[in-house]
């Protein structure tokens, strides 16, 4: 299973330091299209997305989750005004490690 991730550049950047490829988009369109590309390979298992872009596509990823296997999951932003996140232990939550 591929694990994937959708933002800004510090959002992805963040992630593949830590060896977790990634598609750097600036609009939530943009960002829709590499998550439907995304969703329709079949080796990826999971998609983690900025926060801030998802909140105009939030129907349309309502939509695609019900479609496909593939998880998309919304994550904060870097820098967001949410607490400090720790990126590391949500995604071992979200993976059940």
């Amino acid at each position: 299973m591929k694990i994937f991730t959708v933002g800004s550049k510090s959002f992805v950047t963040s992630f593949q330091l830590a060896g977790i490829p990634g598609k750097i988009t600036n609009t939530p369109q943009k960002a829709l299209e590499e998550i439907k590309i995304l969703t329709n390979d079949s080796d990826v298992g999971l998609v983690l997305v900025s926060d801030d872009i998802t909140e105009d596509i939030n129907d349309e990823l309502t939509a695609l989750r019900a479609e496909k296997s593939t998880l998309v999951f919304a994550l904060p932003a870097t820098g967001s005004e949410k607490s400090e996140v720790d990126y590391r232990a949500m995604l071992k939550k979200i993976l059940g490690v």
